[in-house]
């Protein structure tokens, strides 16, 4: 089983035994846009909104939640590192190792803010609030490249892979 410090989210139920297509190892990333979010205490925080991809090393980097507001209008978002999630494919729904009360502290954002989630200086203490390494350190171990490195050629490749 994958730990939150090797930078991968676990996936805890049997809905690859039921679930149609390649899940839940591989997935479309709308497939988890939508699903709930359950802290420790059992609470409903909100819902996945967006899935935010590394593009440079092909990660997935955060989720980003959707909480409080009506209909949408006056939520906060949340980005969360993607090793704090929890996959349960039965309850189709992510667990949240934290309590809702350190939710309601959480630093976010609004829709019309995006914070530059690639910025270390952003990043960082993100990770740290949620207790997991940042997942470009993590990467470091399966040999992935940091997202902040600047490269000369934007088309070079790394030679690693």
């Amino acid at each position: 089983m994958q730990t939150p410090d090797q930078g991968q989210t676990r996936i805890i139920g049997k809905g690859a035994a039921t679930a149609a297509g390649p899940g839940p190892d591989v997935m479309a990333a709308d497939t988890l846009a939508g699903n709930r979010v359950y802290t420790t205490d059992g609470d409903d925080v909100g819902k996945i909104k967006d899935i935010m991809l590394d593009v440079r090393s092909g990660r997935v980097a955060y989720a980003v939640l959707s909480s409080g507001g009506l209909l949408g209008i006056g939520d906060k978002l949340l980005a969360m590192p993607w090793s704090a999630l929890t996959l349960d494919t039965e309850r189709k729904c992510f667990l949240l190792s934290v309590s809702s009360e350190r939710i309601r502290n959480a630093p976010g954002f609004d829709k019309d803010h995006w914070p530059a989630m690639a910025d270390p200086q952003w990043a960082e203490p993100l990770h740290a609030f949620y207790g997991s390494a940042p997942y470009w350190r993590a990467g470091d171990a399966l040999g992935l490249t940091d997202p902040t490195e600047e490269l000369d050629d934007p088309h070079a490749r790394d030679e690693r892979h």
